[in-house]
């Protein structure tokens, strides 16, 4: 019989997941109260959830007289490479360290999950070189080869972990049935392997969708700028359009939402089963 626990600590763990809850979503209500602020009362000290006065016209400015919709799609274009780069060779190349033995694997793993322990700011100098050397600085050819570099070691780990819970008889058995190893990997590996995909696919798309730092860095271009660039020109030296920048800031997290809504059925398996083996 499961022992339940007394219910002091029931009312005292839901307490304390309460007071996290508060504590983060309270910060995105202040930018949603400082996104529809008048004009007039953007540095009001009022801790009102809806403002006196409520306005959209910092999302009409946004919308209507800023290039933010040129930038949603520069990042979307970038992101949306990223990830896709990123799940094909996160997908083979664990299913290649998990189910084969060859030379240099061990320190090959262990190189990988190495380069986890260095920020990326170590990386932008060296980086930053080669793009110049191949003429890939100032675009999004560039900006995507770092993103999905510095994303991909732990792609590739989060994937080898999930083949180390299949099990390898599967594919033997698809080979008794004429199944070529190509043939098994994408018609019984893939498929059983889907919520480590979609984590994979997920942190590729996080990794490029709201970075700054590199991406100040590789773009000089101000057509090419992403999301993160162009709020960032919301700010100058003397002062801040803070309404634009809070409705901006908003909208950024609005498709990162939707990811986690429409594939949170997959998240659990593919945040726990990869740990199982390793």
């Amino acid at each position: 019989m499961i022992q339940r626990d007394p219910l002091w600590m029931t009312i005292l763990i839901y307490l304390v997941l309460l007071l996290f809850v508060v504590f983060s979503v309270y910060p995105v209500i202040r930018v949603l109260t400082v996104s529809l602020r008048p004009g007039d009362q953007l540095h009001s000290r009022s801790l009102a959830p809806i403002p006196e006065g409520a306005t959209l016209d910092s999302f009409k400015t946004l919308f209507l007289r800023t290039d933010y919709l040129k930038w949603m799609l520069n990042s979307a274009i970038v992101s949306l490479c990223v990830t896709l780069l990123g799940v094909t060779l996160a997908s083979t190349a664990g299913y290649a360290i998990s189910r084969f033995s060859f030379k240099g694997r061990r320190p090959a793993m262990i190189s990988l999950i190495t380069t986890q322990m260095f920020p990326a700011t170590m990386l932008l100098l060296p980086m930053f070189m080669m793009l110049r050397a191949l003429h890939l600085w100032n675009t999004f050819g560039g900006l995507v080869i770092i993103y999905s570099a510095t994303a991909l070691p732990f792609c590739v780990w989060t994937m080898k972990g999930y083949y180390d819970t299949i099990p390898s008889s599967l594919e033997e058995a698809a080979a008794i049935d004429g199944c070529g190893a190509f043939g098994a990997f994408r018609k019984i590996v893939l498929p059983l392997a889907m919520p480590a995909l979609v984590i994979t696919a997920l942190f590729s798309f996080m990794a490029a969708w709201s970075e700054y730092l590199v991406a100040a860095v590789v773009l000089n271009d101000k057509r090419l700028y992403t999301l993160p660039l162009g709020l960032k020109m919301f700010q100058s030296n003397f002062s801040t359009e803070w309404g634009l920048y809070a409705a901006g800031a908003l909208i950024v997290a609005v498709p990162v939402m939707i990811l986690f809504l429409s594939l949170s059925k997959w998240l659990v398996g593919g945040l726990t089963l990869g740990s199982v083996k390793g």
